[in-house]
């Protein structure tokens, strides 16, 4: 099954960039060829425009906070397996204590090192990096890998904590839905919405061979999908037969 997760808010919105990036980023490092690197670096980078927000750190502080009371109000439900309750309950624990650790802004090790940012200025002038224009990050890229690799391990240690809350936050929200079945004879569905409690993300899972893929346009009221066929060359078109999908709406 293919998924297709859209976020309804900003919130959210930046926490999925966060984990795709630091998801690249991690693989990127792993392989240790001097081109993986490089793109993990420029991963590395591009996050810091995203955790520039002053307040990012607050918020996951506060959210994590959240799901903790949250969570210690199910204590006593039958239908709530005690094990799982405590292991989660400790993994935000863990979070929470370990970003209230670090008073610094998330990030700032990486904004006072000169020659990242030296880096990052010129990676946003296309083929900016050459080895003509900054030899010194050439030399880098011609480092051994584990050499490279030992510096991404210091640039990302003050990181990880961020990233474990963003996956924290992000697991409880992806598993708060109940996937539900639907079909639609044509490519398109709506869904009104109501509730006291907003969702904050909708996810859409389509069967892999199905040669479409949804979009998402959403309010307070309702949910419109648009299911669209893979075009390369042209703007895509909706698509004009049945489809069969699951959908999972997730708050926090």
């Amino acid at each position: 099954m293919s998924s297709y997760e859209f976020p309804f808010n900003e919130r959210i919105r930046t926490l999925l960039r966060l984990e795709d990036l630091f998801s690249k980023v991690l693989l990127n490092v792993d392989a240790q060829h001097q081109h993986n690197h490089h793109s993990a670096l420029i991963s590395l980078l591009q996050m810091l425009d995203i955790i520039d927000r002053a307040d990012l750190k607050m918020d996951l502080v506060q959210e994590l906070d959240r799901q903790r009371l949250s969570m210690q109000n199910l204590r006593g439900n039958p239908v709530i397996a005690e094990a799982v309750l405590d292991k989660i309950l400790k993994q935000i624990g863990a979070c929470s204590t370990t970003l209230r650790s670090d008073s610094a802004k998330l990030g700032q090790h990486l904004r006072e090192n000169e020659w990242l940012m030296s880096i990052k200025q010129r990676a946003g002038i296309p083929g900016g990096v050459c080895q003509f224009d900054i030899p010194s990050y050439h030399h880098w890229l011609n480092l051994d890998g584990l050499k490279r690799k030992q510096d991404f391990d210091g640039w990302l240690a003050k990181l990880m904590p961020m990233y474990d809350a963003i996956k924290t936050i992000l697991h409880i929200l992806r598993g708060s839905g109940v996937a539900t079945q639907h079909h639609v004879d044509t490519g398109f569905f709506q869904q009104m919405l109501g509730g006291a409690k907003p969702a904050q993300m909708l996810i859409i899972q389509i069967d892999d061979l199905c040669p479409c893929f949804p979009e998402v346009s959403a309010n307070k009221y309702a949910i419109n999908v648009r299911f669209n066929g893979l075009d390369f060359v042209q703007k895509p078109k909706q698509c004009d037969h049945a489809i069969d999908f699951t959908m999972t709406l997730c708050n926090l």
